[in-house]
């Protein structure tokens, strides 16, 4: 790793309208490190790349590249400065090749005319693609990628600007373990090219396999920063929240017995295929799979959303035909989805909207709306959840992501669900939420709901889960009881069917 300073982040301070985002923070990078951003959920990464990324102007401090102070006012500067920013929602346009989408709206032009000259793109694309060994062409459609090819075409565009400073925030939130080791082999030629990785992550264990040093940010000031290779979780979770969390993983396991939902010989479509599982009241049931195994395709046929094409589904012994959601609710069925940002919340909706768009007919009897109850429920699941926010009537798009999933747990709470269906509970969300979600998870179980937990993450999985199915290829390939947890015996069912 080269010891040539790239960027320095000097004394940064940013303040909103009754919020100190950023406090005397600073931040230096080096040519060829990977250097990891770290913090809970509203710490004041996000602001500080975007000061860094010309969104946001800092109110004090300064930012020196390759040893000069730069002015960054708008995104053209940042870009002129070779700063990108790869951000966690892909910006591509998936209908146009790799090659158009490297070069959209910078598309060269044959001599004399405003004709592009696709001939010169592609082959431009090609000179940047060829150093990484990719398998994909220049004239491939975008939708036809995998998701870690498509985080490709966002780096190789990022280079077309010539960009020596990257920034990549949870590139890996929905990748599979194949799909993290490929990303991971290409940031390391990125680094044999002196190019600087500023990397946000939640997740721990990718850090110390990935970083060289990692910065921590709490509260919007400076923590520390700490080699890779002289630190350990324990220490990063102390800095992050302020306090040791010797109890990160919250179970109080029973035995529970009473089955309240029963899956006979499910199938759907074409992929899902005799799928059989059951579900006690008190317990979690984890479901593990790689990337496609059809765990979520799996819970939207449960909770209405998609058909099923044959098979029974039993709720608290009595066979019952689930055709939408709402039916699903009537049932005491709930469901968090994957994605919080496009499923479930209504993001230019306040907190209470958000909480209490499900349960309608608790305070509105026909034109009449009883704001006092509307309060209540609102009041009731904000302090349940624990949620921080400043008021009910906060735009919920501007929680951090903890706090956002933990308004949408709160909503079908509010449901008063027997069956509570985690679709990824804890992705995006930092250290000290996860702590707070599995709590909760704890205390529902201990109530007698029955909890679904689909998981990517094999230690949340095993630590919150009282059995485990495993799903690959639209098939249950393996149950696991929690004596036979192990990261090998889920791996082991999750890539029974993968090659066959």
């Amino acid at each position: 790793m080269s010891e040539n300073i790239l960027l320095k982040m000097n004394h940064i301070r940013k303040e909103f309208p009754g919020v100190l985002a950023l406090k005397d923070v600073s931040f230096e990078l080096k040519a060829g490190e990977v250097h990891a951003l770290l913090g809970e959920n509203g710490a004041g990464k996000s602001t500080l790349i975007k000061i860094l990324g010309g969104i946001y102007s800092s109110d004090a401090g300064e930012i020196v590249i390759n040893g000069q102070v730069a002015t960054i006012d708008k995104v053209q500067d940042a870009q002129t400065h070779g700063i990108s920013v790869i951000h966690q929602e892909l910006v591509l346009v998936p209908h146009m090749t790799v090659a158009e989408n490297i070069y959209l709206g910078r598309e060269p032009t044959k001599r004399g005319s405003r004709f592009v000259d696709f001939k010169k793109m592609n082959r431009d694309a090609k000179e940047i693609l060829d150093p990484f060994n990719l398998d994909f062409k220049p004239t491939d459609l975008v939708s036809n990628l995998t998701i870690a090819q498509q985080q490709m075409v966002e780096i190789i565009k990022a280079l077309s600007f010539n960009a020596r400073i990257l920034v990549m925030d949870e590139p890996t939130s929905s990748l599979s373990e194949k799909d993290v080791d490929f990303l991971f082999d290409n940031i390391r030629k990125l680094k044999k090219a002196n190019v600087g990785i500023i990397y946000i992550s939640h997740r721990m264990s990718e850090l110390m396999q990935i970083a060289d040093r990692i910065t921590v940010i709490r509260d919007g000031e400076y923590i520390g920063t700490r080699s890779s290779n002289e630190t350990n979780n324990d220490e990063l979770i102390a800095m992050m929240v302020g306090r040791q969390l010797t109890n990160y993983y919250t179970r109080t396991f029973g035995n529970p017995q009473e089955k309240v939902l029963e899956v006979k010989n499910l199938n759907a479509g074409s992929f899902l295929k005799d799928i059989s599982f059951h579900l006690n009241s008190g317990e979690i049931l984890g479901f593990a799979g790689l990337v496609g195994a059809g765990r979520s395709e799996l819970m939207k046929c449960i909770f209405g959303i998609d058909p099923i094409t044959s098979g029974e589904i039993y709720v608290e012994n009595e066979m019952v035909t689930i055709k939408n959601p709402l039916e699903a609710t009537k049932l005491g069925i709930a469901l968090v989805p994957e994605s919080r940002k496009s499923e479930a919340l209504f993001p230019e909706q306040s907190v209470q909207y958000n909480i209490t768009i499900k349960s309608l007919d608790e305070f509105i009897k026909g034109i009449r709306v009883n704001h006092s109850k509307e309060g209540a429920i609102t009041r009731e699941y904000v302090e349940k959840m624990d949620v921080r926010t400043p008021s009910f009537n906060q735009l919920v798009g501007k929680l951090s992501g903890g706090n956002q999933q933990k308004v949408v747990v709160g909503r079908w709470l509010a449901t008063k669900p027997k069956i509570l269906i985690f679709d990824e509970p804890t992705r995006g969300v930092d250290v000290g939420a996860k702590a707070e979600i599995y709590s909760i998870m704890n205390d529902l179980v201990k109530e007698g709901v029955a909890i679904i937990m689909i998981s990517s993450e094999l230690p949340e999985v095993i630590n919150m889960s009282d059995r485990v199915v495993v799903m690959s290829n639209g098939r249950i390939t393996g149950c696991l009881p929690r004596e036979d947890l192990t990261q090998e015996k889920i791996m082991h069912y999750a890539t029974q069917f993968v090659f066959t």
